[in-house]
Order: structure tokens, then sequence, then C-alpha cells
């Protein structure tokens, strides 16, 4: 009999190429260095101060708009020093920002770089250890959009639209997680109890974002996260029934099980694009679908504690009888 899963010595598929790495600086009570004032380096010190760092500015010639932003920062202090850069000024600083003329903008990198700070020389990616990119703040849950230069205006069009996807209330919701994610982890709850909160948590944000979560939503959760037989742990087996080529089709009923899934059981016909939903940690077993014995391998990773999700194009008869179903492209 050929084996329904293929061997776990196979490698799993990866990540493809990235052209950038995004990441997200800490730079509270951070020094950085800025070397320039024009009002293009103005709007990258306003991102800078917002984010709580304490801004050095070298420049002779600070234009209006860094004047008005020193006066009254949204957040770090902007210090302006009426003078050029020098490379003694970039030793400590976090991160590096310049504003820099041609003949110049290789100097000012190369004396980042030889401080051990990462540089951003604003609009010569030649000389950038990293990139600004686009962003959509709904703090502290913030999205980076970057093209690595290529197409600004796309990055901004895309950024436009995520906009409109993302309720202004998915910020309180960020905020009440930074609140309660110490009381959560001091409590008494498992592990699994603790996933079953946060996962009940995402499902609140979700479907009520423009409720302001408070106490009294706290300790709700916390009740049904210790409830056995919760709706988390109900659902520890899901199946959703997709087009294998057609990740438009997807509901969000169906990405939000992908997303919360620690092992994927899939058919090996599933597009990449349909994967690609999935938690990147989450561990991936490709199948040959209609084999025998799926129900059985799906119920041992599940009785493991893990949430489990089966993704196929057609689900047998075996695999749906003791199966919560998650249909997709309709929830019927």
């Amino acid at each position: 009999m050929n084996a329904p899963y293929r061997s776990p010595g196979e490698a799993p598929a990866r990540i493809g190429r990235l052209a950038r790495l995004p990441v997200f600086f800490a730079l509270t009570g951070k020094r950085v260095v800025v070397a320039g004032g024009s009002a293009a380096a103005a709007w990258k010190m306003e991102l800078l101060s917002a984010c709580g760092a304490m801004i050095d500015v070298y420049t002779a010639e600070p234009c209006e708009e860094l004047l008005a932003l020193a006066a009254a920062p949204p957040g770090g202090t902007i210090v302006l020093h009426p003078r050029g850069w020098r490379a003694g000024d970039l030793r400590g600083a976090a991160i590096a920002i310049g504003d820099c003329a041609d003949d110049e903008a290789a100097a000012f990198a190369a004396a980042a770089r030889a401080a051990g700070v990462p540089v951003n020389v604003i609009d010569r990616p030649a000389f950038c250890d990293f990139s600004f990119g686009s962003i959509v703040n709904r703090s502290p849950l913030v999205i980076g959009i970057s093209t690595d230069g290529a197409a600004p205006a796309f990055a901004q069009a895309v950024r436009g639209r995520i906009e409109t996807l993302l309720p202004q209330g998915f910020a309180r919701w960020a905020a009440a997680a930074s609140r309660w994610r110490a009381a959560v982890k001091a409590s008494e709850l498992s592990f699994a109890a603790r996933r079953r909160f946060w996962q009940i948590f995402a499902t609140r944000a979700l479907d009520a974002p423009d409720h302001k979560p408070d106490g009294q939503d706290f300790a709700e959760m916390m009740i049904q996260a210790r409830a056995p037989g919760s709706t988390a742990e109900r659902r520890a087996i899901a199946i959703i029934v997709v087009d294998p080529d057609d990740a438009g089709l997807l509901t969000l009923r169906a990405v939000r099980a992908l997303q919360t899934a620690d092992v994927l059981v899939y058919d090996d016909d599933i597009a990449s694009t349909i994967l690609d939903f999935a938690r990147r940690e989450a561990q991936r077993i490709a199948v040959a679908p209609w084999r025998t014995g799926l129900a059985e391998l799906t119920a041992s990773l599940a009785a493991d504690g893990k949430r489990v999700v089966r993704l196929t194009s057609a689900c047998s008869s075996e695999e749906s009888a003791g199966w919560r179903e998650e249909k997709a492209p309709n929830d019927s």
C-alpha cells in the first residue's frame, strides 16, 4: 500500500526570495543621527520621533518644516546642531539618516558603516542598509510595505488598499493585547488555554473591530479560555475544501483557520499561493488525496493537542465523518 503522506525527511517548501527583510526597530530612547535639513529629511524625522527616538540633526540650513517639527516633535526630541556632520557624530547611534548630495552620500554611508551604524541615504538606494517603505499605522499594529524602491507609487496604492481593509479600531485591540499579555502569561492557564485565549481575542477583534475592549472583555475571554469544550477546542480539527489553484476564493473564515493551524495536512496539488496563508512555523504534510489513513493521521496529530487543518480540493467520506467542516469558497 502506498504511504498516504510524504516522507518526514522530505524538505518542505521554502519561502521565496525576499528583496528586503522586513524588520521593526525599537527606537524609544535611542539616539538617531540625521545629516541634512530638507523637507524629505524632516518627514523621516517625524517618523523617527513618533517612534520615541532622540534625534540629533546636523545641518546649517534647516527647512521651515524641520524648524516647526523640532519645536513640537510628536514623540522623541529633535535637537538641531547648526553645522555639517562629522564622523565622530555617528558613534553610539542606533541608525543614521543622510540627506546628502551625490559627492557626500558615499562618505556618509562609509562613515556610518565604519561606526557599525545601519544607514539610509535618502533617494540613494546604493548607499542604504535599510529603507522606510510605506506604512499603515494602527499602532501598536504597524504594517510596512516595500517594493525595494522599484515602484514607490505602487507601494502607496497598496497601502491605500490595506488602509480600507484595516479598521481604525484595530489599534485599540492591539493596545489591549499589549496591556493584557503579561496578565495572561502570569495566569494559571495552561499553554493550550493561553493559546485559546489569543484565538478568542483574535476572533473578537475581527468580528467587532470598532468595539473598545475593556476589563469585562478580558474576564469573559479568560473564562472561555478555561472552559473545557470551548469553541477553539472543539475546532481542533478543521477541513477546508478549496479550489486548488485559486487563493482568491478563500473565505475569511478559511484564512483564519489556516493562520491558526499548528499542522497543515494538504493535498499535494494545492497551489503555494494558498499554502502561504498558513503560519510559517506550522508543520506541513503533503498528502496524496483519496488515500486511506488520512483520518487516522489527523486524529493522531490532534490527540497531541495540536490544531490540525486539512486542506483539500475534495473530501472523502472517511475524512469528513469525524471532522468539523469549514468549506471554501462559501460557508454554506
